[in-house]
């Protein structure tokens, strides 16, 4: 036996009877699994395709129809060589035929172009129709403007242009007959900035405003509009409360500004004649200078970058200074007066002036004085004469102009 082994013939032998054998297994597995394929293969299978559309054919010269559904289900039944690429495809198309019917209502069958290898069965397999005679008119177009509410605050639509300001609409008589308006929307939400060439669609209402599904040529129209925020020049008026405290009073008090651009929408700018600030509360003011006022503007009313003026304030005090001294001069010698009016060598004085230039004065920086000069004794009435320091615009007033009084 071991002698067989070491054979060289004995072992050829051997391979080429082990590879017949592995040949006849593979062989029979296979015309097996063909004769399963083929048995398989002749059973018809069924599929079932939804959305399939549906084309007409009818006069489009002269007629339209109604009735006929956009698609429609359509059941292939046949072998899977033939229903399987069909399926997929879907290269056939579904139609109902109408040529050569006239206006009225019609009961028709849908067809198909499907190989007859498979046969197809519609869903709907008839549908009633409804064909009318074609017309086409010409309808200008209206431009309906919404949310105008919501545009950017004080903007406004100033005009607008639709190109093409027409549109032609192809329907039945009837529905032609029904149309009560052609429209587009345009969204104002929003704009602070005119519309250029936007391209719109256009809607078709009857009168009850119902949107009608007809042919629009075109279909969408460019609407261009202005956009616009107007404005105006306006005054500005200060505007005070409250009373300067005692002691104080208002000198002059002036803007930085005599007008401002105010913007908002015509109807609005229309009403407004000036613009005050906010309240000045003059009672907390007690110096001169500049401060800010805020502006008082109306709603929808805005002045771009300007929302504060500066106001200039130029108080004037009023300082009272008691029993300020009389000076006497050139009394001639011997004689001695006695006060009548006032009853004293003393007086009152009144200094009034801006509060820079008068506050920090007192009594010691005025004389007052009465010239005596050539009176005999008896009883005169003599001017008052103040002296103090040459402050522009300082008004100084004495408590009486004149004294009253007696030479002995």
């Amino acid at each position: 036996m071991d002698n067989w082994f070491k054979s060289k013939w004995f072992v050829r032998i051997i391979s080429l009877a082990f590879a017949v054998f592995l040949y006849t297994f593979v062989s029979v597995g296979v015309n097996s699994s063909q004769s399963d394929s083929t048995f398989s293969g002749g059973t018809d299978q069924s599929h079932m395709l939804d959305d399939v559309p549906v084309e007409i054919r009818i006069d489009e010269e002269n007629f339209v129809v109604s009735g006929v559904p956009e698609t429609v289900t359509v059941n292939l039944q046949g072998s899977p060589g033939s229903v399987t690429p069909i399926s997929l495809q879907r290269n056939f198309d579904v139609y109902v035929d109408l040529q050569g019917l006239g206006e009225g209502e019609h009961t028709v069958e849908l067809e198909h172009t499907i190989s007859n290898d498979v046969k197809a069965f519609i869903e709907p397999k008839s549908i009633t129709v409804t064909i009318e005679e074609r017309a086409t008119e010409e309808f200008s177009v209206v431009a309906d403007f919404i949310n105008s509410e919501g545009m950017a605050e004080g903007y406004e639509l100033v005009d607008y242009q639709l190109e093409p300001s027409t549109v032609t609409i192809t329907s039945s008589r009837s529905i032609i007959n029904q149309i009560g308006i052609v429209k587009v929307y345009i969204n104002l939400e929003g704009l602070d900035s005119s519309i250029n060439n936007r391209e719109v669609p256009v809607n078709v209402y009857d009168t009850q405003g119902n949107e009608l599904n007809v042919r629009i040529q075109p279909e969408n129209v460019q609407v261009s509009a202005e956009i616009n925020n107007p404005s105006k020049s306006v005054p500005v008026t200060i505007q005070t409360t409250g009373e300067m405290q005692n002691g104080y009073s208002i000198n002059s008090i002036s803007a930085n500004v005599e007008e401002v651009e105010v913007y908002s929408t015509s109807d609005i700018l229309e009403g407004i004649s000036e613009v005050t600030t906010e309240a000045i509360d003059l009672s907390e003011i007690t110096e001169s200078g500049t401060i800010e006022a805020q502006l008082a503007l109306p709603d929808g009313v805005n002045a771009q970058e300007l929302e504060t003026i500066e106001i200039t304030v130029d108080i004037e005090q009023t300082r009272d200074f008691e029993d300020v001294p009389i000076t006497e001069e050139e009394l001639e010698a011997g004689l001695d007066i006695i006060y009548s009016e006032p009853e004293s060598a003393r007086m009152g004085l009144t200094v009034t002036g801006s509060e820079a230039d008068i506050g920090e004065l007192t009594a010691d920086d005025f004389l007052i004085l009465i010239n005596l000069n050539g009176l005999t004794p008896g009883e005169h009435r003599v001017p008052v004469t103040v002296e103090g320091p040459e402050i522009e615009d300082v008004t100084v007033t004495p408590e009486f102009e004149e004294v009253l009084i007696e030479i002995n």
